[in-house]
């Protein structure tokens, strides 16, 4: 390898360095009980955390917020959905026509953008974590180029160790468990981003009441 081509990867590695976010850990006590905080202190970082991943989000006072952002957010596009009757705030009822995870390969590789509830959000990373099943595919939330999740306040827990406390018995029970932080992204060798490969590149966060 000659030193000019020794000298610039290393100057990208140093960039990416400086751009990396690595949390304070100063203060978190070290303990094996999982760590936690009241919701709004979990709205607070979880909004932080998805802001750090280049996640817009919205935070909705009520059910029509929220009906009218993930309306304004879908307009005009083709949607794949969970089924109706898993997503919260009656949202399905804005996407009547939407196609369904139970739909064949080639429909739904034609949607624009994915619409899902969660079975949980991770506020000190920001993830949102989603179960596949039975009206709740999987593909909806990795196929199309974006994603609009909609989240309740109910469904935050702070740390991961939490929401494995809560969440045992049903993930267990699951066919899938999937934990979503940010869109998708990989790098190559010369650590050259690229997003949207593995999943939705964009992808966006409604909080509800």
């Amino acid at each position: 390898m000659s030193a000019d081509a020794r000298t610039a990867i290393l100057a990208r590695i140093r960039a990416a360095q400086r751009t990396a976010y690595i949390p304070d850990m100063k203060d978190t006590p070290r303990t094996l009980e999982p760590q936690t905080a009241s919701v709004e202190e979990s709205l607070a970082r979880f909004t932080k955390e998805l802001e750090l991943l280049g996640v817009a989000s919205h935070v909705e006072a009520t059910p029509d917020a929220v009906r009218a952002r993930v309306k304004e957010l879908i307009a005009g596009k083709r949607v794949l959905a969970w089924d109706a009757e898993h997503l919260p705030y009656d949202v399905g009822s804005l996407a009547k026509d939407a196609i369904l995870g139970r739909d064949d390969r080639d429909t739904q590789a034609g949607a624009e953008i994915g619409l899902s509830g969660v079975h949980g959000a991770i506020a000190e990373t920001g993830s949102l974590v989603v179960r596949s099943g039975k009206g709740t595919s999987r593909t909806v939330t990795l196929l199309p180029p974006e994603l609009v999740a909609v989240v309740g306040r109910e469904q935050l827990c702070f740390s991961m160790g939490e929401l494995f406390q809560k969440q045992e018995k049903a993930m267990a029970g699951a066919a899938c468990t999937i934990a979503i932080t940010g869109p998708s992204r990989t790098a190559d060798i010369e650590l050259q981003l690229t997003l949207g490969v593995h999943g939705p590149g964009k992808v966006t966060v409604v909080v509800g009441p």
